[in-house]
């Protein structure tokens, strides 16, 4: 019997939650299993998912940090009609694909908004004998006592599994999730979900230069003042070569002065692993992707964590891995040229401590997954 997985996900700012679902597809793919992924968000160029199938729904995003506002890819506000079509076709493609397992990505435990519709596939995959497994990262947005607990009841309600993307010696879930003990008996921690690292060459692309990343997604007035600050550093830092990644598409007008001859100003590369694999030091917000990216590569780092609109995910896992000696955090209402330059060049000096980090998530996830799908149920006495 080929194993039938389907994954449903919809990134709504960065692209953190569909890049993560699209390692676990394609490491699912490897492995034999007929897997589709679909897509909620606004499209993404180049999004690899091997030999995983691509579908997309109409897609979504949101306004600003807050989440409180979705709109379509023609910026106009989602209307309950959008949302009935998205439902109907995500039911129509579990009809087609007839999986074994269907996995959510976040739900319950975010995506409140889009709650008709992962309901809707849920109760209709259980009426057909699927497995039903949530996926979540490390670390959840902060939430009340009260919330967390309706979260919980749904988890035991939908879900025969939640997968954990992290490694509870680093930041176990209820670190975040207050409720995270009414629904222990279906956690598993599959480790960090992180790309194969590029190997390591003499003189290779990047060597010894300080990498500026913007990730994958558009985070705003954060984003932007990292990329001035970055600029303003790299000329208190003559000797080293600054290489300023803008994010995808064109270079944005929002890069203040004129660089500085050692800066290099470009939008995101394909090779970006391979640049991190060699850089001298990276420089990042502290999204899930990247600090997974990050450790993987063994890179020495200084990361600013995005924390408009209340948001402490970033900030939460920065300052976990920092006590690890991991990477340096500055921040974001301490960020300036000065205080940049004087982290790149102390953390450029550093000696990284032993990696004790899960970091196999992407695998993991995948083995246990096919497992489950082929077997029909969940067995979580064997998944630890």
């Amino acid at each position: 019997m080929t194993a039938r997985v389907l994954i449903a996900v919809t990134h709504l700012l960065g692209i953190g939650h569909l890049a993560r679902a699209a390692l676990i597809a394609e490491a699912l793919a490897v492995r034999g299993v007929a897997t589709t992924l679909v897509s909620g968000g606004m499209t993404v160029p180049g999004l690899g998912v091997g030999g995983a199938r691509l579908v997309a729904l109409q897609g979504l995003r949101a306004t600003d940090e807050s989440f409180a506002h979705l709109v379509n890819a023609e910026c106009r506000a989602a209307d309950a009609a959008l949302f009935a079509a998205r439902r109907e076709r995500l039911l129509a493609l579990l009809a087609e694909t007839a999986p074994h397992l269907v996995v959510v990505e976040q739900y319950p435990f975010g995506r409140r908004k889009l709650a008709a519709e992962f309901d809707a596939l849920l109760v209709a995959a259980r009426a057909r004998g699927a497995v039903t497994v949530g996926s979540v990262r490390d670390v959840l947005q902060r939430t009340t006592p009260e919330r967390a607990a309706a979260m919980a009841v749904v988890a035991r309600d939908r879900l025969d599994a939640v997968l954990v993307h992290g490694d509870a010696r680093v930041l176990p879930f209820e670190a975040s999730f207050p409720a995270a003990g009414l629904i222990a008996d279906r956690l598993v921690y599959t480790g960090y979900v992180a790309a194969a690292p590029a190997p390591r060459e003499p003189a290779g692309p990047g060597h010894c230069e300080v990498l500026v990343s913007a990730g994958g997604g558009a985070v705003g007035a954060g984003l932007r003042r990292l990329r001035r600050a970055a600029l303003a550093a790299a000329a208190l830092d003559p000797g080293r070569t600054w290489r300023v990644l803008t994010g995808t598409g064109t270079i944005p007008p929002d890069m203040g002065p004129a660089p500085p001859p050692n800066a290099v100003i470009e939008p995101n590369r394909p090779d970006f692993r391979s640049l991190l694999a060699h850089c001298a030091v990276s420089v990042s917000q502290g999204g899930y992707n990247t600090v997974a990216d990050v450790l993987a590569a063994r890179a020495r780092a200084v990361v600013v964590p995005f924390s408009a609109g209340g948001q402490t995910e970033q900030a939460t896992r920065a300052a976990r891995l920092e006590a690890l000696g991991l990477m340096h955090v500055i921040a974001e209402d301490d960020l300036g040229p000065a205080r940049l330059a004087q982290a790149v060049a102390a953390t450029a000096e550093r000696t990284l401590p032993t990696l004790m980090v899960d970091i196999d998530g992407a695998q993991r996830s995948a083995a246990l997954l096919k497992t489950w799908a082929e077997t029909g149920h969940v067995d979580l006495g064997r998944a630890g």
